[in-house]
């Protein structure tokens, strides 16, 4: 598929055009320059078009982390089909973007520059300081008012493929059926297996995260600093292993919420959406200080969630830890996610990182599968017969069946006389009983406690009846 670059200095409404065309709130807005920093992805068509667009970072040279931003910006402009480049209309064109664009022209005649802000005909008067850019495809917008954004749409469209795109035509803003394509999840939930494996990387600020994806995907997918809170956008990048195709996910660093600020509280809403929509979530914790209460509440939100998990001990090279203790202590801190495995590796040596990939389908394939009704039950007879059912308040408790209801994560129903008064502490029993019966690491196992339906109820009370030889002439007569 062809690529288009949305690219331009921060603050003159890239993310907001990303957006727009793929009609979907993906890329965090704000005021503050420099909220995009890594280049985000997300495949599009235009009416009958498909293409991968990109949002870039702004050009900005006024510290390290920025230049390195405006690196990936150009690069991803350099490696485009399609250039997209955007300036602020109430401001004076500026001799910098002039050379850039000139710059990227020679490379790509596929280039327009795109004008952005001009909210009425007035402000679009100004329009003319911009032809000193020497190139007849100036295109005056407002995103923010919906304005001739419409005229670009067709332009891009014209350029994705041979058919010419009629100038003068008619055409609605809504025919373009701009849609977006790649969040498979959307459409199919989390139990298809024919599906992209989610996977959302999450942790603390400055435990290695992008590192981590960069080094997954053996590229400098993601902009890495020193500065706490790079990340701001979650970053995905889709890749082929062994067949599947595994989608990653960099969220944005979490702090403790009362250092959370401005954009970074969208950034912390962006994460829980991601969340949601994964179907495994690597926990990187940093293996060169102590762990945090920090690191407790953000693997309590993946608990939350329900999600597959795999516990990745980064920075090992430089540890402060023997193996043993770590594993110790996080098993004490983290008793919730005691069926996580734990990885250790180094992301920015690349040490282990396969290891990684490894357990990252073992976990899918342990969350994803169906136990049959008839092994679950011959578990729990065994588990009875080990540890009776108790009986509480003198009521003696029977489990009539248990039978798999739902994978992603496995949800287990144990259908018996009096649900409510089963104990948690039996119900963690029979789950434990699950996991040495069958293969379920990294996975939760959720079970229900639930009654017998009407209808069950009238079945049984139907067979033991002798309703089917006709001593009743109807159902009703038995209730």
């Amino acid at each position: 598929m062809k690529k288009i670059a949305i690219i331009g200095k921060p603050n003159v409404g890239k993310s907001s055009l990303f957006n727009r065309i793929a009609r979907e709130k993906d890329a965090i807005t704000s005021e503050t320059s420099g909220t995009t920093r890594d280049v985000k992805k997300r495949e599009i068509i235009i009416n009958d078009r498909e293409a991968i667009l990109l949002d870039t970072g702004g050009f900005d040279t006024s510290s390290e982390l920025f230049e390195t931003v405006t690196e990936k910006a150009l690069q991803s402009a350099k490696e485009a089909d399609i250039i997209l480049y955007m300036v602020d209309g109430r401001r004076l064109a500026e001799e910098d973007d002039r050379r850039r664009f000139f710059q990227l022209k020679k490379r790509n005649p596929n280039i327009a520059l795109v004008v952005n802000k001009l909210d009425n005909d007035k402000l679009e008067e100004a329009v003319w300081d911009f032809e000193s850019f020497g190139i007849d495809e100036i295109f005056p917008i407002s995103i923010a008012h919906n304005r001739k954004v419409n005229r670009l749409l067709g332009w891009v469209y014209e350029k994705l493929g041979s058919t010419s795109f009629k100038e003068g035509s008619e055409v609605l803003e809504e025919d373009f059926l701009l849609k977006h394509t790649s969040e498979v999840y959307m459409d199919s939930g989390k139990t298809d297996m024919e599906s992209e494996i989610n996977v959302a990387i999450i942790g603390r600020v400055n435990v290695g995260k992008s590192s981590l994806l960069n080094a997954i995907t053996k590229s400098d997918r993601c902009v890495v600093s020193p500065i706490a809170g790079t990340t701001i956008d979650p970053i995905d990048e889709i890749m082929e292993l062994d067949g599947r195709k595994v989608k990653f996910v960099d969220t944005a660093g979490i702090r403790r919420r009362g250092k959370i600020d401005g954009i970074e509280k969208f950034a912390l809403m962006r994460t829980e959406a991601m969340l949601e929509r994964s179907h495994i979530a690597i926990l990187v914790l940093d293996a060169t200080e102590e762990f945090k209460e920090l690191d407790e509440k953000i693997a309590g939100l993946v608990d939350k969630h329900h999600l597959a998990t795999i516990i990745v001990l980064n920075k090992w090279d430089e540890s402060i830890y023997e193996y043993e203790a770590a594993v110790q202590i996080i098993r004490d801190k983290f008793k919730f996610l005691y069926f996580a495995p734990i990885i250790t590796l180094s992301a920015l040596t690349h040490k282990r990182v396969h290891k990684l990939q490894e357990q990252i389908f073992s976990v899918y394939a342990n969350y994803t599968q169906r136990v049959p009704t008839s092994k679950l039950n011959r578990v729990i007879e065994n588990a009875i017969i080990q540890h009776s059912l108790p009986a509480p308040k003198g009521k003696m408790l029977k489990i009539y069946y248990t039978t798999q209801y739902d994978t992603s994560p496995p949800r287990v129903a144990v259908v018996m006389n009096h649900p409510k008064l089963l104990h948690f502490s039996y119900q963690r029993y029979l789950i434990n009983q699950f996991r040495r019966a069958f293969n379920f690491e990294g996975s939760p196992i959720i079970l229900i406690a639930r009654a017998k339906s009407q209808r069950e109820k009238k079945e049984e009370i139907i067979h033991n009846s002798g309703f089917e030889d006709g001593v009743f002439k109807t159902v009703e007569e038995l209730f």
